[in-house]
């Protein structure tokens, strides 16, 4: 059994972005730059938007936190989107999800200006990728076939089973994975909560990707020796041990899971890392298509 560390993958993916950042600086070309937009507290969102922004210190992009609070109109909240489209030195911007329950998160998603859409997240982006067309992928999926890629784990061929049908994970990545390109050629299916005989067909899968939100929801007997586990859940449970009051647990019945593994990824160390350091990378290609 290998542990895939995101953390060390991700780690390289922003030394190589930040090694084309230093380039264009002796270029004397200016640094991309990110904007994210956050409305209200959510501690796990404001997490999320600080890391996204010391990322982009890492790899010498500028960036920009716009925040609001709760009360937030929807009418506002979509004009400053259109501001920041409309902002050529914007390279690529994210509206941090989840948003209050009085805003539309699809009609925010649409307002988004597809080619600075460095989530991946706008319609035109995901039918695109659908038609296997060029276009900006969502972040979470293309990290997860980075780590397949940089571990030199076969896709084609291959049977992978994505337990979750989101549109952030679930759908994008069984997607990528049909396609025909050298990261994807696999028969894909997709498991859902309506889904029968669980755990036979993860049984005759060679990679699970697992993506509920539902902690230790994969167990070992849902799994055959030498299947390939990528666990992108992460729930924060309550535990007074700890110093912050919670850990942070995976989809995947860890302990009893990877021993049967050849490879898995851990929550955290595994999927998380690699969102960030994809958004990073499609920030850099927004960029380049802004200068052309």
């Amino acid at each position: 059994m290998q542990i895939i560390d995101g953390k060390y993958i991700s780690n390289q993916i922003k030394q190589e972005i930040a090694q084309e950042v230093s380039n264009l600086a002796m270029q004397g070309k200016r640094p991309p730059r990110l904007a994210v937009i956050i409305v209200g507290h959510n501690g796990g969102s404001e997490t999320y938007v600080a890391n996204k922004m010391k990322a982009c210190e890492q790899v010498g992009f500028v960036s920009t936190k716009i925040a609001f609070e709760e009360d937030v109109t929807e009418q506002q909240l979509l004009e400053q989107i259109q501001v920041l489209n409309e902002n050529p030195q914007i390279d690529g911007f994210i509206v941090q999800l989840p948003l209050p329950p009085h805003i539309d998160e699809h009609k925010v998603m649409e307002a988004i200006d597809y080619h600075k859409d460095v989530d991946g997240l706008h319609p035109v982006n995901i039918g695109k990728a659908v038609l296997g067309l060029p276009c900006i992928h969502s972040a979470t999926p293309s990290g997860i076939l980075e780590l397949l890629f940089r571990y030199g784990i076969e896709t084609k061929g291959k049977h992978v089973v994505v337990i979750g049908r989101s549109n952030i994970v679930g759908k994008p990545v069984a997607n990528l994975l049909i396609q025909k390109d050298f990261l994807g050629n696999a028969t894909v299916t997709i498991c859902h909560s309506y889904t029968q005989n669980l755990r036979e067909i993860c049984l005759s899968a060679d990679i699970i990707i697992v993506a509920v939100g539902h902690p230790h929801f994969l167990t070992a007997e849902m799994v055959r020796e030498g299947a390939v586990v990528i666990d992108v859940g992460i729930t924060r449970i309550a535990d007074a041990t700890k110093k912050n009051g919670y850990r942070v647990s995976g989809d995947v019945d860890f302990d009893n899971v990877a021993p049967k593994c050849s490879y898995i990824t851990p929550v955290p160390g595994g999927v998380g890392p690699m969102t960030i350091a994809m958004l990073l990378r499609n920030t850099l290609h927004a960029y380049k298509q802004n200068q052309k």
